[in-house]
């Protein structure tokens, strides 16, 4: 799910897209499959979804939003996005998952 990477980390996020409110809601799947499920207010319409996401991972992290970008999964609801910057264990603090 959070996995080092050389600038920093990789996020797995399986987005749920027309939430009432963008939050964590859990993890989808198990093992090296698992993803951090995030509920997310805007629609998947126009890439609104994904920025969404950036927005609320770099408020949720304390970094700039240009620190984060989506390195997979642009049309789907599995995505990968790399955080610059940061160290896993804190990643993984912050956001509470094991």
């Amino acid at each position: 799910m959070i996995r080092e990477h050389k600038d920093g980390a990789t996020i797995a996020v399986r987005a749920q897209p027309g939430a009432k409110r963008t939050k964590i809601v859990g993890v989808y799947g198990e093992g090296a499959n698992a993803a951090l499920k995030i509920a997310v207010q805007a629609p998947p319409v126009e890439g609104r979804a994904n920025e969404a996401l950036i927005e609320f991972l770099a408020g949720t992290l304390g970094v700039a939003r240009n620190k984060i970008t989506l390195l997979s999964g642009e049309l789907s609801r599995g995505k990968v996005f790399l955080v610059q910057g940061v160290g896993v264990e804190s990643t993984r603090k912050i956001l509470m998952v094991d």
